[in-house]
């Protein structure tokens, strides 16, 4: 956490807003226009009528406080708004502070180290979590793969990777460097759909060796034309990453249903 940057926002904002003014040139010519104008901004406000916000003061003084907001925000429990607020008020009014540059300091350095072991914890935790969804998964996605192998028309490949062929193309079957076009659907195990390119209404394409090893070893085993349905074990995935931030889970078990339109021409 950069907490000087955080507390220091108002000040980067208003430095921006002075350097931009400062480096657009204003031509003789165009200054008497552009006082009318100004004057008329001035009052309607830069960004023109906006609600609640008429003047074009008050348009900036919002700006630059959603933005002290959105940087304090996620400090708010160990933020008091009143005492935030007296201490604008006595910048702008030019009085002394309650704490002088040394006892600003100590407190800085106090409340940054008390934020990075409280940031450090909340990773901890989630970490924590993760593993062991990662390993809920990874058991449920065993005991799928063990029972779904069983079925007919479901191989087994020597890496875990199982598939079923729902329609088995003529054409030829892709080499690892080749570039491919594709319309697929992804779900997790539970059925929840994650990506489709049917759904975006236009097929994907890609170098089949940069996709996860799953995709790369079942696609070069389908003809141009067919239509297999996928299911790839984690390690062939996203692996005990997932996709942070994303839809697919640490160590989860995918199912795809791909079709192979074309191997494209480089």
């Amino acid at each position: 956490m950069k907490l000087s940057r955080n507390l220091t926002l108002a000040a980067a904002v208003a430095t921006c807003v002075l350097a931009l003014a400062a480096c657009k040139p204003i031509e003789k010519d165009a200054a008497a226009g552009d006082k009318a104008d100004a004057k008329a901004d001035a009052a309607e406000g830069a960004a023109g009528k906006i609600e609640g916000l008429p003047t074009e003061k008050q348009q900036i003084s919002y700006m630059i406080g959603m933005d002290i907001g959105k940087s304090l925000k996620p400090m708010k429990d160990e933020v008091d708004m009143a005492t935030l607020q007296r201490a604008i008020n006595d910048v702008f009014a030019d009085k002394k502070p309650l704490l002088n540059d040394e006892q600003a300091m100590k407190v800085m350095q106090a409340f940054a180290t008390k934020m990075q072991a409280k940031q450090q914890e909340e990773m901890a935790k989630k970490q924590a979590e993760m593993e062991a969804q990662g390993k809920k998964n990874l058991e449920a996605g065993a005991k799928f793969l063990a029972e779904n192998g069983k079925k007919p028309g479901v191989t087994t490949t020597a890496s875990g990777l199982q598939y079923q062929v729902v329609t088995e193309g003529k054409g030829p079957k892709p080499k690892a460097t080749d570039s491919v076009k594709v319309h697929y659907t992804g779900t997790l195990l539970d059925g929840t759909k994650f990506d489709s390119s049917i759904d975006r209404k236009e097929p994907a394409q890609f170098v089949l060796n940069s996709v996860v090893p799953g995709w790369t070893e079942a696609l070069q085993l389908m003809p141009v034309g067919s239509k297999y349905k996928l299911w790839i074990p984690a390690n062939l995935g996203y692996g005990e990453q997932g996709t942070p931030g994303g839809p697919i889970p640490p160590n989860a078990t995918l199912v795809f249903e791909v079709e192979l339109i074309e191997i494209v021409k480089q």
